[in-house]
Formats: C-alpha cells, sequence, structure tokens
C-alpha cells in the first residue's frame, strides 16, 4: 500500500468490510485519549471485551489508543491514566469554575476556524490547511518532527504493528489528499501515529509530510469500518464538528450512511458533565484522571446494553 486513502488489505488479503466488528477511536487530544482509554476499560472490566476486533480504526488522539491498546491490557492503561502528572495551567483557571484555561489550544482552534470559513467543502479545507501547515513548517527549525516522534515513542507499547488490522488516518500536507496507514504501508507504526497526531504543523515521513487524520472526515473517520456488522465508535469530541453540516464528514453522517450500508452501529460520547475535559481543555494533561475516571464509569454502565450488538 501507498498510504494513500485506498482500501488496504490485511495479511490474508482480506479488505476491510469483510469482518464481523469495527472498532473506531476519534481524536480528542490528551484528555480524549484518556477518556478512550477509560470506556475500553470500563467495558472490559463489565466483561465486554472491545480490544480485539477485526479492525481498528484510530485518529489522531485515537490512533494512539489503537497503538496503546493493541499492546498493552486496558486496566493497566487506565491505570497509568488515573495517574495525575505535574498540573499544566496556560493563563487562569476559568473564572469561578475551576476549570484551567489553555490558550494555545483557543489560538489554534482560532486559526483553523478561520481556515475553515475560507473552504469551499472538505477537501478545499485539507488543501488549505496543508498550506497553511507547510508555511509554519518553512519557518521552524526543522527539528519538530524529531522531538514529536520521541514523544509518541514514549507513550506506546510496542513500536511494531499489531498483526491484526488497524487504520490510522492522516492526510497529505502537499495535496491535501487523505491517507490511511496500516502494517503494509511502509511507514512504522511511530511515524503513523506521530502524522495521525501531528494538529498544527506538519510531520516528516522521508519526503513526505502529513497532517492530523481528524482533517480527514471529522475526528471519528467511522466511514472506514463501511461494511463490517458491528461498529463501535468511541467519539471525545461527541461527534461535534467545526465544519459545515452540508460537507456531509460530521459523525451523524458517517453514523447514516454506515447503517446504510447494512452496518449496526453504536456510539459512546462523554457525558454532558464531562465536556468541560475536551475542547480547549485537550490539551491539558492535567485532566487526563478525570477525563480516564469519566470513560471509565462510561463503560462500566454500557457494557450490559452493547453486549448482545459486539457479540
Amino acid at each position: 500500500m501507498t498510504g494513500r486513502d485506498q482500501r488496504p488489505v490485511d495479511a490474508t488479503g482480506r479488505l476491510p468490510g469483510a469482518g464481523r466488528r469495527a472498532l473506531v477511536l476519534g481524536g480528542g487530544g490528551s484528555t480524549g485519549n484518556a477518556w478512550l482509554i477509560g470506556v475500553v476499560a470500563g467495558l472490559f472490566e463489565a466483561g465486554l471485551d472491545v480490544t480485539g476486533p477485526d479492525l481498528t480504526v484510530g485518529t489522531s488522539a485515537g490512533s494512539t489508543a489503537a497503538a496503546q491498546l493493541a499492546g498493552s491490557d486496558p486496566v493497566d492503561l487506565l491505570a497509568a491514566a488515573l495517574t495525575a502528572p505535574p498540573p499544566h495551567l496556560s493563563g487562569a483557571a476559568a473564572a469561578g469554575s475551576g476549570r484551567p484555561a489553555n490558550r494555545p489550544v483557543q489560538n489554534h482552534l482560532d486559526r483553523i476556524t478561520k481556515i475553515i470559513a475560507a473552504a469551499e467543502d472538505a477537501a478545499d479545507l485539507r488543501r488549505l490547511l496543508g498550506d497553511a501547515a507547510l508555511e509554519l513548517d518553512e519557518a521552524s527549525d526543522g527539528s519538530w518532527s524529531a522531538r514529536w516522534r520521541a514523544t509518541v515513542a514514549a507513550r506506546l507499547p510496542d513500536a511494531r504493528w499489531p498483526r491484526r488490522l488497524v487504520l490510522i488516518t492522516a492526510i497529505d500536507a502537499a495535496t491535501g489528499e487523505p491517507v490511511v496507514f496500516d502494517r503494509h504501508s511502509g511507514v512504522d507504526l511511530v511515524d503513523a501515529v506521530a502524522a495521525s497526531c501531528s494538529s498544527g504543523l506538519p510531520y516528516r515521513v522521508g519526503d513526505h509530510r502529513y497532517l492530523d487524520g481528524g482533517y480527514r472526515a471529522n475526528a471519528e473517520n467511522a466511514d472506514l469500518a463501511a461494511g463490517y456488522r458491528s461498529v463501535l465508535v468511541l467519539s471525545p469530541f461527541g461527534g461535534r464538528s467545526l465544519t459545515p453540516a452540508s460537507w456531509g464528514t460530521h459523525l451523524a453522517h458517517q453514523v447514516d450512511e454506515l447503517r446504510e450500508g447494512g452496518s449496526r452501529v453504536e456510539a459512546i460520547c462523554p457525558e454532558p458533565d464531562s465536556e468541560y475535559l475536551f475542547g480547549t481543555n485537550a490539551m491539558n494533561p492535567s485532566l487526563r484522571p478525570a477525563a480516564a475516571g469519566a470513560g471509565h464509569r462510561q463503560g462500566l454502565a454500557a457494557a450490559g446494553r452493547l453486549a448482545e450488538f459486539w457479540n
């Protein structure tokens, strides 16, 4: 596979869509990653193991979770996520709420919102994002990719691709074209995850530069699970998107298309009382324990109703 957004095959030559169960892990920053791990661990503890599906789709923070869950026990990952790192406060705490503000993320969101407003459709948005990212890259000292790779590598329990089918999303910064990596892509797992989580700056793999997979088709990319019998979507951002609904990339549209194709689909999103953990606070690692705990509670609560669906 070249890394382009085409239907890759696993080691048996089977196309995605030929299996029974697909797990879709959406993007959502540092807190989103912790929430995803919490949900999967909660399901596991309640007797529903979703860690060995026929297909896993990972986007941005979800790509990290996909790699982590392929190489570690979800309960161990949860224990690590529940351990609070040093506080990471940017600016003053949100007035009266005790919730830390995160101005760098807000600035990034403001920048993305302006680019979205200038775009005609999803394809045009990807091209504009790529152009903007390449401009930032040209103004940088070129060291970011190596530093980011080291950061991502430290988060993964195994640098090797799992044997089962895992798809990790990104976009080509030079062309705006969607990209899907798997273990046949000629790109190692650390690079694939680093590319999918690259956000504003483009991540270099050889002569190519890639952007965050959340720009491909919203933060979930659930369309890659088309044809699977049961599709479980975990969405830290709750299916929300800054792009117009008319572009057809929102999670609700993806779910409708999956169901029209014959898939059964269930989606888990954060409860309203934990939504403050995401959005502008998504990159605040001091909130990871709270996000992991919220996800864990949801997983425990959802296991019973999902058992027949998944099994």
